[in-house]
């Protein structure tokens, strides 16, 4: 008996979806709770998992349309496989054994997508994204099997050099067209809105992380042995953020319209780097969590965010942001504010550098920060005292301990 497979139902901040990726096709065998369809919507990727063991009876939403809240996207056969559906399977098998075998036959573009439909749902993903040749991936895994890794090393070896084709002329310059995701095509209209409807400065400082960084190796044995969680930078500037937010008030506020909201909460989002593009999961509460709450919490998202399961509500709100290019190596940067927020902290990377101290020259750990604020908002007195507030806190730990 033939079911309808419906789209999730959106938040109410999520008005329709995209079709991104279907991990059955129809007639193909499916096992209950089986993810058989991504859904990506501005803000996260939803799955749609198949309601019993059962068949694909029909697509009815193909990859790249567009769906709705319980919008209809296939329709699902319950019950045994059936006999063409085993047949199918044995020489969807049968076929990649064979291109296996023939490494001429690994040129085939039927042959191809085969190789490509047998890999895991991330794998055919990681694939069709980087546009690489399933046949051209040594795989690690088991029985030979590429994983996501095996396509990442893929891409990160250097070409071969080999001799141009005869049929291409020397020099050609080629291109690859791919449409944006409704994640960074999100991520990009609010970025712009964002330095189009704001009046966004920057204000910069440094701070020396020798005091964390002596801290950090003096207790990281003990902290992870009593709270099961790293001790990491993230968690002290939280807390000085934290701190600093309870000290200015504006900079925990927002615009609505003519009207200042000022919010008697604190609530941090950490800008994390996924597969997708930037996401912000939010820390809620910080004034009332620990050192290993935080570490914990953004270790969750963090995780989470690597396997797409990064749901509305973890993005939703969030008051006050900080971001860490010094991640990826930035020594200094201008960080973007997350509307309807009025500030952002970007936190850099850790570099030696000479500094007077006491009239002597040291080789100090140093970090730039940078606060980007809303002027219409923040004055700059505002601005710079909260960023010289973090770095006091930060330089003498103390401070946050004793609540000075």
């Amino acid at each position: 008996m033939a079911t309808e497979i419906k789209a999730p139902v959106f938040p109410e901040s999520v008005a329709d979806g995209t079709i991104a990726t279907w991990h059955k096709q129809p007639g193909e065998a499916v096992s209950r709770d089986e993810v058989i369809c991504d859904i990506e919507t501005d803000k996260v990727v939803l799955e749609v998992v198949a309601p019993a063991d059962g068949t694909i009876a029909s697509i009815i939403k193909n990859e790249g349309d567009t769906v709705l809240s319980a919008e209809v996207i296939a329709q699902f056969e319950e019950g045994a496989v059936s006999g063409a559906a085993q047949t199918q399977a044995v020489q969807s098998e049968e076929k990649v054994e064979q291109a296996a075998a023939n490494t001429e036959a690994g040129n085939s573009p039927i042959v191809e997508r085969q190789q490509v439909q047998d890999q895991a749902p991330a794998v055919r993903k990681a694939l069709t994204e980087s546009g690489v040749a399933a046949a051209d991936v040594a795989g690690t895994g088991r029985g030979g099997r590429i994983t996501k890794e095996d396509v990442a090393n893929h891409q990160a070896k250097p070409a071969a050099p080999a001799a141009a084709p005869l049929s291409v002329a020397v020099g050609e310059r080629i291109e690859k067209r791919v449409p944006m995701t409704r994640l960074r095509k999100r991520v990009a209209e609010r970025l712009l809105a964002a330095t189009q409807e704001t009046a966004m400065l920057t204000t910069f400082n440094e701070v020396n992380m020798k005091p964390i960084m002596e801290m950090r190796a003096q207790y990281k044995a003990a902290f992870e042995k009593r709270h099961g969680a790293r001790l990491g930078f993230m968690s002290f500037f939280v807390k000085a953020a934290t701190e600093a937010l309870k000290r200015y008030p504006a900079v925990n506020a927002s615009i609505d319209g003519d009207d200042i909201v000022y919010h008697g909460y604190y609530d941090i989002g950490v800008a994390v780097s996924s597969e997708r593009g930037l996401v912000v999961p939010v820390l809620r509460d910080t004034d009332r969590m620990n050192y290993a709450e935080v570490e914990n919490g953004i270790r969750a998202y963090a995780a989470k965010a690597r396997d797409g399961k990064l749901g509305i509500e973890d993005m939703t709100g969030g008051t006050f942001t900080i971001t860490n290019g010094g991640t990826f190596g930035s020594l200094l940067s201008t960080p973007i504010l997350n509307t309807p927020q009025t500030a952002i902290l970007g936190m850099h990377k850790i570099q030696e550098r000479p500094m007077a101290v006491n009239g002597q020259v040291e080789i100090l750990p140093m970090m730039y920060l940078a606060l980007s604020y809303d002027h219409r908002l923040i004055d700059g007195k505002e601005a710079v005292g909260f960023l010289v507030t973090i770095k006091e806190l930060l330089e003498e730990p103390a401070r946050l301990i004793l609540d000075l």
